[in-house]
């Protein structure tokens, strides 16, 4: 059983190296992509996309778990990796239609993605391994960022324009890349829990499969209806309300790094012929300060005495010190320029080292604030971490499917701004929750 498990953990970890390996690699470079596009008819927004994509998915997560409790995580996360699939075949021949309604359904889809790999790795673990399979879950996902930027650089590094040629090897590589880890779902195997569970209902020969079904169904219902009532009551706690902030940055620096920074990038004059190529060496700091910071804080925070206060409060600087940077590096048009490069000048002269220096504290920052928030809300709400978790997830998406709304339209220093108010209101809101949960420790201690 053990060897089973072990066996799906690596296969689930896997899949999603693949399919996200295409899907991160996408997000990164799709308002590029779209820029350059010498197609007349075509008028969608990568911005846009990705905020359609984070708004269907905040309000999708309501619904995901009763669908997972139906047809069982193995088949969603199949049919969900088609889904994604179908988002980047779109890419090859691009139409506008096709490109917002697959936005939508990618948006659906990575609700219910997520909602059973979280199921799945939980089914295959127990109290001994659930922090050894997530470790190995996560460290390969992590991974997802390097290999399909690596692929962005070397056939973009020199190119000034992105020909319809290079754009159509490049989603067919990644689509290629997608099918294989959505196939790969179907690899997994069942369970010990999955295969008691069948075993019962086969027993129940009274039962019809339609009616197996439908009972399943009912239960789904009643339970998604219990846990949502479960979060407009979480919603109303003074811990939520406090660290709502910080999720909202969550939210805003994930679009910033993942969306917005490498478009910047591409988008300066001053790094001449080399600028594409360097979207994707961007996309693999970034890869890389998230590896390092959930590695090295997953080390830390062992230690009692290394407070996540600490470790929030490294994120802040990090990030801040990285906003100053991009301030200084990147011209303030780069993110809302569309038929040409930038023309405003900034404050230094555009150092490709700054600017990936910056990639990297970006990645870094964000494995800071998500680490820690997922640590103080399973610290906090032990016995209704799956209501905590989905707020979180429903406030980060919110935000940022705002933000990349606005990025398209607001100039970059404007969005910065926004960034260092509400990384700093975040910041100050975590402080305190922190306090209040040592003041209460204290006090039962008493």
């Amino acid at each position: 059983m053990a060897d089973t498990r072990t066996f799906n953990v690596v296969i689930l970890g896997v899949g999603f190296l693949f399919l996200f390996t295409a899907f991160t690699t996408c997000g990164n470079v799709e308002q590029t992509v779209v820029k350059s596009l010498q197609n007349g008819t075509f008028t969608g927004s990568g911005y846009h996309s990705l905020g359609i994509i984070y708004g269907v998915f905040s309000f999708a997560n309501l619904l995901a778990p009763a669908v997972v409790a139906v047809i069982g995580p193995k088949l969603t996360m199949f049919f969900s990796g088609l889904l994604y699939s179908g988002y980047i075949a779109v890419f090859i021949i691009p139409s506008t239609w096709s490109f917002y309604l697959t936005s939508v359904l990618i948006g659906v889809a990575a609700a219910l993605l997520w909602t059973a790999q979280g199921h799945f790795l939980v089914e295959n673990s127990d109290a001994s391994t659930i922090n050894r399979n997530t470790a190995v879950f996560w460290a390969l996902l992590q991974c997802s960022m390097l290999f399909g930027n690596l692929y962005i650089y070397f056939d973009w590094n020199g190119r000034t324009e992105i020909s319809d040629s290079s754009r159509k090897n490049i989603f067919l590589s990644l689509l290629v890349t997608s099918v294989l880890g959505t196939l790969s779902f179907l690899v997994l195997r069942k369970s010990h829990h999955e295969e008691e569970l069948l075993s019962e209902e086969e027993g129940q020969s009274l039962l019809s499969a339609r009616g197996m079904y439908k009972n399943r169904a009912n239960t789904a219902v009643q339970d998604a209806k219990s846990e949502f009532e479960t979060m407009l009551q979480l919603v109303k706690t003074k811990t939520i309300l406090l660290l709502s902030p910080c999720m909202a940055y969550s939210g805003l620096e994930l679009s910033f790094y993942s969306g917005v920074y490498g478009t910047c990038i591409g988008a300066t004059t001053h790094f001449g012929a080399a600028a594409k190529g360097l979207i994707g060496i961007s996309g693999i700091a970034v890869g890389i300060g998230e590896i390092v910071g959930g590695g090295l804080f997953g080390l830390l925070c062992k230690n009692n005495r290394f407070r996540r206060t600490s470790v929030v409060f490294l994120g802040m600087v990090v990030h801040f010190v990285a906003v100053y940077l991009i301030f200084l590096n990147i011209p303030d048009d780069a993110p809302v320029v569309f038929n040409t490069t930038t023309q405003n000048q900034p404050y230094l002269s555009p150092s490709v080292s700054i600017a990936l220096l910056c990639s990297f504290l970006l990645g870094l920052g964000d494995s800071c604030f998500n680490t820690q928030l997922y640590s103080i809300l399973g610290c906090v709400y032990a016995e209704q971490s799956t209501s905590a978790f989905a707020i979180f997830k429903f406030i980060q998406s919110v935000f940022a499917a705002v933000a990349f709304f606005y990025s398209g339209y607001l100039l970059l220093k404007w969005q910065l701004l926004l960034m260092v108010v509400l990384g700093f209101a975040g910041t100050l809101c975590f402080f305190v929750v922190e306090r209040l949960q040592n003041l209460s420790v204290d006090l039962q201690e008493y």
